[in-house]
């Protein structure tokens, strides 16, 4: 650390700005509007793990998996409105990991903003995987492989035009799932009391079957590490904010009214089944016509359920896609600005579209594909997936560290100046990093669990033993730029 640091001290310094921020573009490209980031805000954390995964939790741990979303939920809340204090004083795109640098070091930054973009490379490859072969299920004649690769091609194209391109197909996928939600929750709601035709009250159903934790409250305890996940994702609203026309009120909103969202579209969804249907009588949900949302739209008389939330999924699917994408290529930037990547990687089109690192990591994602259908049995597809488990954990870690870091850094007046400041602090930090390490310890009660845990930290042992290589070339290139500088 002493040499990392000796090596930091001889690099010039950099202000950080809004408009100079690493990973950040051109204010004029700064073109995400306000409606943008308001359904990106909105639905950017609504994918098939609720609509499809919900299922597996509920019949794990019965009713009080409403609980287990909201436990998930408020860690989840806690790490973005420490992220929203970091954001709003200092938008950059790339995010904690810009913050990780500034506060931890750039040791920090290099880990989680390898691992953040080693995340989004999986789930790329896991939604193309799963969106080919929706398509091969509409079109048997369309393999899957070719469906996955026409998808991220799309995607691909939709990102390089231009951000407000990406904004747009965004906002018009976030619509479909919110209104999804909305539409079931008002309709549960009714049927849940006994108000929808043919419906009768099911409000019992919550403490009836066993009661409403039938397999202890412990369960529901475990359960939280089940749905976390579920929730990665919502720090996409706070990297869009950062390229919309007003970045401070974007990043204000996008981390205010995360709880709301978390209680309305994951909590409310779960009361609603939990309600309607007997959680020992919901079918495991092997493919969408049995997910527990499609159950449901069933249960109400509605035509067509199956194929309805068949095409939402499908949605979700690919927004999760579109979405992932642009996390990704932000990311992977930030990492070529700040010397973690190859230089190139970093190089924006004119219209503030990292076109390098979108592409680089598209290959990422279509290798990881082709692999899945050229080898499934190889086991490399499932290691990819599972050693990106962890990450989302890694992460909120590094945000409550980074954030109680540079709160220390504040004078008091910085301090009493903050837009957007965390509760309780430094407690509700400290709070967040023992929830995670008890949800690391329950995950290393079960087989699955255990087997995310350990590829998780052998694809992070790597980047430990890359970084003394990667510090060395960041030192040598500062090097060649100071002694340039001098002779200029």
């Amino acid at each position: 650390m002493n040499s990392e640091s000796h090596h930091a001290a001889s690099r010039p310094s950099r202000p950080i700005s809004p408009e100079t921020a690493a990973g950040s573009v051109p204010l004029a490209h700064k073109k995400l509007r306000p409606r943008h980031v308001t359904m990106i805000t909105l639905g950017g954390i609504i994918g098939a793990s609720l609509f499809v995964g919900s299922g597996n939790v509920i019949r794990t741990v019965g009713p009080a998996a409403v609980l287990s979303y909201l436990i998930g939920g408020l860690l989840v809340f806690l790490a973005m409105r420490m992220l929203g204090e970091m954001a709003a004083a200092r938008p950059a795109i790339g995010s904690f990991m810009e913050y990780a640098r500034v506060g931890l070091g750039d040791w920090a930054a290099y880990l989680v903003g390898w691992l953040y973009w080693y995340f989004w490379v999986g789930v790329l490859a896991y939604e193309a995987v799963l969106g080919g072969e929706t398509l091969h299920g509409w079109f048997p004649a369309l393999p899957s492989w070719v469906g996955s690769l026409l998808l991220l091609a799309i995607f691909v194209g939709t990102n390089l035009i231009s951000v407000r391109t990406f904004g747009e197909v965004e906002f018009w996928l976030a619509s479909v799932k919110v209104l999804a939600i909305v539409v079931f929750l008002g309709a549960g709601v009714l049927f849940a009391f006994g108000l929808w035709p043919n419906a009768t009250y099911s409000i019992p159903n919550l403490w009836e079957h066993g009661g409403f934790a039938p397999n202890g409250f412990g369960v529901a305890f475990t359960g939280v590490a089940l749905v976390i996940f579920s929730y990665f994702g919502t720090e996409i609203a706070v990297m869009a904010s950062a390229e919309s026309e007003d970045p401070a009120k974007g990043i204000r909103q996008a981390t205010s009214t995360v709880i709301w969202r978390i209680l309305l579209f994951f909590v409310g969804a779960v009361l609603v089944i939990t309600t309607i249907v007997p959680w020992d009588e919901l079918p495991e949900p092997v493919d969408v016509a049995s997910a527990p949302f499609t159950y449901v739209f069933e249960l109400f008389g509605l035509p067509g359920a199956a194929i309805v939330m068949q095409l939402v999924i499908f949605t979700a699917v690919i927004s999760v896609l579109n979405s992932g994408l642009y996390s990704a290529s932000r990311m992977f930037s930030s990492l070529a600005e700040q010397g973690f990547a190859p230089r190139f990687v970093a190089k924006k089109a004119k219209n503030g579209v990292p076109v390098a690192a979108l592409l680089a990591s598209t290959i990422g994602g279509v290798v990881a594909t082709i692999v899945n259908f050229a080898a499934p049995d190889s086991g490399v597809f499932a290691f990819i997936m599972n050693s990106a488990g962890l990450v989302a954990l890694f992460v909120y870690v590094f945000i409550a560290l980074t954030q109680m870091r540079m709160r220390q850094k504040m004078t008091p007046e910085e301090v009493a100046g903050l837009k957007l400041k965390m509760w309780l602090h430094p407690w509700l930090n400290l709070l967040l990093i023992a929830a995670i390490v008890a949800v690391l310890i329950i995950m290393l009660t079960t087989e699955e669990g255990r087997t995310q845990v350990w590829t998780s930290l052998i694809a992070t042992g790597v980047l430990v033993v890359c970084w003394p290589f990667v510090r060395r070339v960041r030192a040598k290139r500062a090097r060649a730029q100071a002694s340039a500088a001098l002779e200029a």
